[in-house]
């Protein structure tokens, strides 16, 4: 099993990215995914979450209106679009798969958003 996420990087406030997830291993049309984050001495926090269909999306009341959480099955990869980013965006952000009690993460990409 293996979720392997690309796209972070440093990017000026306001400023874009796009996070992917690739995943491999495990049935990705079964599982729900989800993007976290977790930011230096702060607890890993959930961003955005998918269901299996990807007809129902979820974020937290600090990113809404701004990231947009999307899944290709047929690619097996999921997706953070991230608009108007702030500094308090500033983490590591790890895609997650769950499915019943089963849970994978990917090891992590580093977003930092500073002027």
């Amino acid at each position: 099993v293996q979720l392997v996420e690309s796209g972070g990087g440093v990017v000026q406030p306001g400023g874009s990215l796009r996070l992917s997830c690739a995943a491999s291993g495990f049935t990705f049309s079964s599982y729900d995914m989800s993007w976290y984050r977790q930011a230096p001495g702060k607890e890993r926090e959930l961003v955005a979450a998918i269901t299996s269909t990807g007809v129902s999306t979820n974020y937290a009341d600090s990113v809404k209106g701004r990231f947009t959480i999307s899944r290709d099955n047929a690619k097996n990869m999921v997706y953070l679009q991230m608009n108007s980013l702030k500094p308090e965006d500033t983490a590591v952000y790890y895609c997650n798969a769950r499915r019943r009690w089963v849970d994978y993460w990917g090891q992590g990409t580093q977003v930092t958003v500073s002027s």
